[in-house]
C-alpha cells in the first residue's frame, strides 16, 4: 500500500479564505514572515521611511489582510499596493542610490513582473502553492524596489516622467481586470461569494482599484519628485 505524501508548500500562504466572522481572528505570526521583516528593518536602518516600509509590510503579510487576500482578488490587488508602490518607495527612500542610476531596465523588469503575475496560471500557482508565492512576492518587492531607487536618484525632475510611466502601466493592466467580460482567476471562483460579491464583481473591484485609487502614492511620489526639482532649480539659480 503506498502512503500519501503530503506536500508542506501545497495550499495558501495566508491559510483558507476566511469567512467574514472569522476574519479579525486570522492574524498571521509566521516565523519565516517575521524573520524576514527584522531582516529588511536592519536594512532600513532607523530612518522614518524604513520605518514606516516596515510597518506597510507588517499590515500587508501580519493582520487579517493577509488571510482576505485568500479569499478576494480585491484584497490580493490591496496588497499588492502596498507591497510595490507604498513599501517598496519607502525601503528605497531608506536606502537611497548614492548616484544617479538608469531607470529604462527597472522599470521595464518592474512592469513585466507586475504583468506577468497576473497571468492567472501564474497567479493561481503562487496562490496554490507557498515556494511559489514568495518567488512572486521577492519578485514584486525586489523589482519595485529597485525602480524606485533609480527613479528617485534622477535629477532634474526626469524621475517624475517614470513614476507616471509606472502608473500607467498599473492603470493599464487595472483597466483590463476591470472591463474583462468573466472572472479569469480559478482562486477567487468561490470564495467571493462567501463576502456576498460575485467573482466578476470581485475581479472588477480589484481592477478599479489597481486603475484608479493605486494611482494616489504615485501621485504623492511624482509630487515629492517635482518639489524636489524645483527646490534644486531655485538653489541653481
Amino acid at each position: 500500500m503506498v502512503g500519501h505524501t503530503v506536500n508542506r508548500w501545497e495550499g495558501s500562504y495566508c491559510g483558507p479564505a476566511p469567512l467574514p466572522a472569522d476574519l479579525f481572528y486570522r492574524w498571521n505570526f509566521d516565523l519565516w514572515a517575521l524573520a524576514v521583516l527584522v531582516a529588511l528593518a536592519i536594512y532600513a536602518g532607523r530612518s522614518r521611511p524604513g520605518v514606516a516600509a516596515i510597518v506597510v509590510l507588517a499590515i500587508a503579510f501580519l493582520s487579517p489582510l493577509c488571510a482576505l487576500s485568500a479569499a478576494l482578488f480585491s484584497a490580493r490587488v490591496v496588497h499588492h499596493v502596498l507591497l510595490v508602490a507604498i513599501a517598496a518607495p519607502l525601503l528605497a527612500l531608506s536606502r537611497p542610490a548614492k548616484a544617479a542610476t538608469g531607470v529604462g531596465l527597472p522599470f521595464l523588469v518592474a512592469t513585466a513582473t507586475l504583468w506577468l503575475w497576473h497571468v492567472p496560471s501564474a497567479y493561481d500557482a503562487a496562490l496554490g502553492n507557498m515556494a511559489v508565492y514568495w518567488i512572486m512576492q521577492a519578485s514584486l518587492f525586489g523589482s519595485a524596489c529597485l525602480f524606485w531607487r533609480a527613479a528617485f536618484s534622477r535629477i532634474g525632475g526626469s524621475g517624475v516622467g517614470w513614476v507616471f510611466l509606472a502608473y500607467l502601466a498599473m492603470g493599464m493592466l487595472g483597466a483590463i481586470l476591470t472591463l474583462a467580460p468573466q472572472a479569469i482567476y480559478a482562486t477567487h471562483a468561490t470564495a467571493p461569494l462567501l463576502w456576498g460579491m460575485l467573482p466578476l464583481s470581485d475581479q472588477q473591484l480589484g481592477g478599479l482599484v489597481m486603475w484608479m485609487p493605486a494611482g494616489l502614492p504615485f501621485a504623492v511620489w511624482g509630487g515629492m519628485l517635482a518639489r524636489r526639482a524645483w527646490r534644486d532649480m531655485g538653489e541653481a539659480v
